[in-house]
């Protein structure tokens, strides 16, 4: 049974420093270092680990922001599952933990960044947790020293998880709402070799991709739904507004 806790011992921040090596692979420069974390914790963050038994097997970080208007919300700058506990719901439970320990502060809003070419993980961030996406940022982090990123410039959605809405209470019951869909766009499933065999390929597709979500959010729509199949995943496109 996974147990997620707060981490606030100094030997539990260095575990998610070293989870943060075996996950992504960076280089020790690249590394969010203890000291950011003890500051989330103290400036209103969140600092959470996900334990099988005494082992940490996952983390998350999300640190406080304020929108222009003054609108304070939490931006989750990072979370990550070892590999060998993927596809099992930690993320989820995570997320969840996430969501309670937010609302019960009076937080509304978290929001991260996530790779578009990534299908699994977007379809988790939209069919199962119910986060919609109206900004792409080009190249967020710059090219990173991690075997996950392939060497492609580090393109991001934002996702807006709207924690207090009906959309959101709909989608983790497992109940889709009626989106009205007007555009679509495709992300082949062999991307995820492309990188390792054929980058070139890899960013032409990435250039594309980043194209088409640039030009559907400046004419006003939302990704508000994710399919996958066996060949591509499929961000679902329309109008969106907040319940």
């Amino acid at each position: 049974m996974i147990d997620v806790r707060p981490l606030t011992r100094r030997e539990e921040l260095e575990d998610a420093v070293r989870l943060q090596r075996e996950i992504w692979g960076f280089a020790e420069i690249e590394l969010l270092p203890v000291r950011l974390f003890v500051v989330a914790n103290k400036i209103g963050g969140q600092v959470f680990g996900a334990f099988d038994g005494v082992r940490m097997v996952g983390f998350l970080l999300a640190i406080p922001g304020v929108k222009p208007g003054g609108r304070s919300y939490l931006h989750s700058h990072m979370m990550g599952v070892l590999p060998e506990y993927r596809n099992q719901g930690v993320g989820r439970i995570l997320k969840l933990r996430q969501r309670e320990e937010a609302v019960a502060a009076g937080v509304d809003l978290v929001e991260w960044t996530f790779d578009p070419l990534e299908i699994k993980n977007a379809f988790f961030n939209i069919e199962r947790l119910g986060a919609i996406v109206r900004r792409y940022v080009l190249n967020q982090y710059g090219t990173t020293t991690s075997h996950l990123h392939g060497g492609l410039p580090t393109d991001r959605c934002v996702a807006e998880w709207h924690l207090s809405t009906s959309r959101v209470d709909r989608m983790l019951s497992g109940h889709r709402p009626h989106d009205t869909i007007v555009e679509r766009i495709s992300v082949p499933q062999a991307i995820a070799q492309w990188r390792i065999d054929d980058p070139k390929r890899a960013r032409q597709e990435q250039e594309r991709i980043s194209e088409q979500f640039l030009q559907h959010f400046r004419g006003g729509l939302a990704v508000t739904g994710f399919e996958r199949g066996d060949a591509a995943g499929i961000y679902l496109l329309g109008p969106w507004h907040s319940d």
